[in-house]
């Protein structure tokens, strides 16, 4: 895989398929760019499509202390081979990552479309996420990534016996790998993974926010942090995806970012 030198140092590997105006995809938790290949070839007919492994994954190094604003440079580094600006597209963590980029890099963001970026403003939302952040830390100190890595999917929903089913699968182990990472898209929601309606008044990018008609039913919070987060963007366009839960399908998904991405001011 190609790779781009970061701001401190840091190798960020990367891949690029397509022609056409640059989108680069910031995968959440869990995942290498390998996650974004599908979704990539979607829309390759009219876009060059960045997947990229963040930091501490993959093929990707890693540079301590980490930090949000490293891994905004990397993102910057990413743009700056597709030319100087690009499209944004974020989902769960990366989405609030990609949010994060926009509200640091200013006009080099084009277009931003994030999917369930995992804001939850609520007090019993805040309460939880304090209980996480507090064990997730003490679980990567002690380099427990199993026990962090169950933690993460207990988080998410994930019921007991499912967590055992992916334990004897194939891709356990991968996920168990980059576990420490954990960490990374715990900082970039925030302390108390409130949605950060004051500092998103200063996006410029043209903005698309979505969530999933069935996480509205299972994960209500999304859609109401979707629409925060469009009342907070000036000018944001919010979108429901009927049928789809926090795990979106890449065909649903791609002809949605192909309108917004291709439309011309």
């Amino acid at each position: 895989m190609p790779e781009v030198i970061s701001k401190d140092g840091t190798k960020i590997a990367y891949d690029k398929v397509g022609i056409g105006p640059a989108v680069i995809v910031v995968e959440g938790a869990l995942v290498t760019g390998e996650a974004s290949r599908p979704l990539a070839k979607l829309l390759a007919a009219d876009f060059t499509v960045y997947s990229y492994d963040r930091r501490g994954r993959g093929d990707s190094t890693d540079t301590k202390p980490h930090t949000v604003e490293k891994e905004v440079e990397d993102i910057e580094a990413l743009m700056d081979v597709a030319g100087g600006t690009a499209y944004l597209y974020g989902i769960s963590s990366g989405a609030a990552l990609a949010l994060e980029a926009a509200m640091s890099l200013g006009n080099k963001v084009k277009k931003l479309a994030l999917y369930e970026a995992p804001y939850d403003s609520s007090e019993a939302g805040i309460k939880v996420w304090r209980e996480f952040k507090t064990t997730l830390t003490k679980l990567l100190a002690a380099d427990d990534r199993n026990g962090a890595l169950t933690l993460q999917l207990k988080l998410a929903g994930a019921r007991d016996e499912a967590i055992d089913d992916m334990r004897r699968g194939p891709e356990w182990k991968s996920m168990e790998a980059i576990a420490h990472t954990l960490a990374y898209d715990s900082a970039v929601v925030g302390e108390d993974r409130v949605v950060p309606s004051a500092r998103a008044t200063g996006v410029t990018a043209q903005v698309l926010v979505m969530d999933g008609g069935e996480s509205k039913e299972v994960i209500p919070f999304m859609h109401v942090t979707a629409e925060q987060l469009s009342k907070a963007i000036p000018g944001a366009q919010q979108r429901t995806l009927e049928g789809q839960g926090h795990n979106v399908d890449e065909k649903i998904l791609a002809p949605v970012l192909r309108e917004f991405f291709g439309k011309e001011n």
